[in-house]
């Protein structure tokens, strides 16, 4: 008996079938069998994996042959044989690894694996390490380096990151919805999909445009509903055969406390949310990005085809999925039969905003806060100073295309960002107490300054040109700055110098691409305005952490640290999940404290509290508990890496007793920046619940304060 009907899915496109299915389907059995993967030709000591009868069932050549319907024979032949190896590794490190939980054997297993990505690998000892170096050298002679390594990032992504789902399954921990969410997409595999998307249509991304936001965001938005849609159908079997608890609708019934039907209903509408974020990326980003790039007919057509691709994938994949042995699917209609419900109700996603609705003041729940905010005994002199700086950048007076001042020193005194920088860096000096605060004030005024301009006057052209001069006023070399237009680039400026100077050229150049960053996801929200579209919920909480300045903070924070902790820890999933974690905290605090302001007075789309109304079609009173539970899980999530993983990832390492030392102050300094932007947040007026007469647009969130205080003491 199943434990859920399948919900009416979101399915835009027909599947269609690639006349070479019977040639692949003959083709991957006997690959397989040669390869070692079927019981009948396995290697000695490898328990019963698949049969025969049972790859058969599976059908991986139908996926493939839905998914890449276009493709020639020996091409699909290829792609299948690709399926065939990762569902293969899947299986065998559920039978050898995840049930008896040997995480010490998984982790030696899988450091082996990206030997045999290579052109020249070591004798394989099992079918895994046989199938990968076949594969390998079928795949990428022919295409470019970038390609080749985006596709061993993606490869090596979903086999290194099972090691979390291990982790997980051996302390019987369940990830928050975030968490799992982005995990998902390394540990799925459905990047490794997009990439061999490109290699079946024999078309390659730019190599230039592969890092832009919105060949991103189609990657990860096709990444998620590939892995939420599997994960409705596999839930079944992973939950009542395998001992699985990394599902996305077991995450939401834990996190939401609701029943399997409700869960699963919860997960599909997420689904749809994240295809339509793709077709919105699809049709409203990349006809501009074409242009700002000038791609040539040829790339044009290319990227065109990917994103074809990537549809084709999605029909194909719900199709397969209907009709696998694998997984759930009893009573369930074809997908032409089941597209016109999903389609009806996809409408609700996109339906348009309406600006300034009355909300009245916002109940504040009970936050998790169990830190205390240490206060910089400097912090009256940065109070004074801050204020003085302001007026001498020219932020009290009137402005290009804004006569009437956005800020006065008294509504400046009020923000009192003093407070606020002086517990997230409560141990600097005191000029760098003063260089704190007035990073806080540079850029809240800029987000103040660029909304109640280009969002006012739909002025996306004129908002390319502001953020196009922003690099000019951070010269790498600390030399001279075109001359400002507007207080914002004079402050910058000024700010620039101050902080660069100490600086490496390395450290300058991640500065400088974290401010570019920031000022850029405003751009997004000008985007988002000018549809009246409320943001996907995944997109606005990985777009959040630019608006809010939190991943500027990151930076500098690392280019202070940067001299006793390696390059390569940062880039780990810990390092990253603890940053990522932090600064979810800190931007949906903001979104609860500054609802009433931003919805009610300024006719903001981009709030957290809101998402969450919108996505889930509830009232602002059962969105803020939702908020402040997703606030607390990351919270905890933080604290399990930082005292559970973190130590562990030390040991892996080997780092020194330096290394080691730096890492706890970085905790210790996230730490403190969670505390005191909770404490500015209860002490400050910006977010005073009464109509503020003339208030511009919403701000910046606090976390531009703290910055670079490691460097400079």
């Amino acid at each position: 008996m199943q434990p859920f009907e399948l919900p009416d899915f979101y399915v835009p496109y027909p599947a269609r079938l690639n006349p070479h299915l019977q040639q692949a389907r003959a083709h991957s059995t006997a690959w397989a069998r040669e390869m070692g993967m079927l019981d009948d030709a396995r290697d000695p000591g490898t328990p019963d994996i698949w049969d025969e009868a049972a790859l058969d069932a599976m059908d991986y050549a139908l996926l493939c042959a839905y998914t890449h319907p276009d493709c020639d024979g020996p091409e699909l032949d290829l792609v299948t044989d690709w399926y065939v190896w990762v569902f293969y590794f899947d299986d065998h490190f559920l039978e050898v690894f995840k049930k008896p939980q040997d995480q010490p054997g998984a982790r030696a297993y899988l450091d082996r694996l990206p030997e045999f990505m290579s052109l020249d690998p070591p004798e394989p000892r099992n079918a895994v390490e046989r199938g990968l170096a076949d594969l390998w050298a079928r795949t990428v002679p022919a295409r470019s380096i970038a390609w080749r390594c985006r596709f061993a990032e993606s490869t090596d992504a979903l086999l290194r990151e099972s090691l979390w789902e291990l982790s997980n399954i051996s302390t019987g921990r369940v990830p928050n919805p975030v968490e799992y969410v982005q995990m998902r997409r390394k540990v799925g595999g459905a990047p490794w999909s997009a990439d061999l998307v490109e290699h079946a249509a024999g078309v390659e991304v730019p190599a230039r445009l592969a890092g832009t936001r919105p060949l991103r965001v189609l990657k990860d938005a096709f990444s998620d509903g590939v892995h939420l849609r599997n994960d409705i159908f596999s839930y079944q079997r992973e939950t009542e055969s395998e001992g699985e608890i990394n599902n996305c609708v077991l995450v939401v019934e834990h996190f939401l406390g609701v029943a399997p039907q409700r869960a699963a209903d919860t997960v599909n509408d997420l689904l749809t949310s994240r295809l339509r974020q793709f077709e919105n990326t699809a049709l409203t980003e990349l006809p501009p990005l074409y242009e700002e790039h000038a791609l040539t007919p040829a790339e044009r057509a290319a990227v065109t085809a990917y994103v074809k691709g990537l549809q084709d994938w999605q029909s194909g994949g719900h199709e397969w999925h209907l009709r696998s042995s694998r997984y759930m699917n009893e009573k369930s209609l074809g997908t032409s039969a089941s597209r016109i419900p999903g389609l009806l109700k996809s409408a609700r996603i996109s339906r348009p905003h309406v600006p300034h609705q009355k909300v009245g003041p916002t109940p504040l729940p009970e936050f998790d806060m169990p830190y205390e905010a240490r206060v910089n005994p400097h912090r009256e002199r940065a109070r004074r100073n801050v204020i003085e700086w302001c007026g001498a950048m020219g932020m009290f007076g009137p402005l290009p295309r804004h006569p009437v001042p956005l800020w006065t020193a008294e509504k400046l005194a009020g923000f009192d960002f003093a407070v606020c920088a002086a517990s997230l860096a409560p141990d600097s000096g005191a000029e760098a107490l003063d260089l704190a605060t007035q990073w806080l004030a540079w850029g809240t005024f800029g987000d103040d300054y660029f909304p109640a301009v280009f969002n006012r006057d739909r002025d996306m052209a004129g908002a390319k040109l502001f953020r196009a001069r922003i690099p000019g006023f951070m010269p790498l070399d600390c030399g001279p700055t075109p001359v400002p237009e507007n207080p914002f680039e004079t402050g910058l400026a000024d700010l620039w110098h101050r902080t660069a100077s100490p600086m490496t050229g390395r450290g300058r150049r991640q500065f400088r691409a974290a401010v570019e960053l920031m000022v850029e996801s405003w751009l997004w929200e000008l985007h988002n305005h000018l549809q009246s579209r409320i943001p996907d919920p995944v997109d606005y909480l990985e777009m959040r952490r630019r608006t809010f300045g939190s991943e500027l903070t990151m930076a500098l924070t690392r280019i202070g640290l940067s001299h006793d902790i390696p390059d390569e820890v940062f880039a780990t999933r810990t390092l990253h999940e603890i940053d990522a974690s932090a600064m979810d905290y800190a931007c949906l605090l903001n979104d609860v404290f500054s609802y009433q302001k931003e919805i009610e007075y300024e006719g903001e789309l981009h709030n957290g509290v809101l998402a969450v109304q919108h996505f889930l079609d509830c009232g602002r009173d059962e969105a803020v508990p939702i908020v402040n539970d997703l606030m607390a899980s990351r919270r905890r999530q933080f604290e399990h890496l930082a005292t559970a993983e973190l130590p562990a990832l030390v040991a892996e390492l080997g780092l020194d007793e330096a290394a080691g030392t730096a890492l706890d102050a970085y905790v210790r300094e996230l730490r403190d920046w969670m505390a005191g932007i909770f404490k500015w947040h209860c002490e400050t007026h910006r977010y005073d619940e009464r109509e503020p007469a003339g208030e511009p647009a919403r701000p910046l969130g606090t976390s531009a304060a703290r910055l670079f205080t490691t460097a400079l003491g």
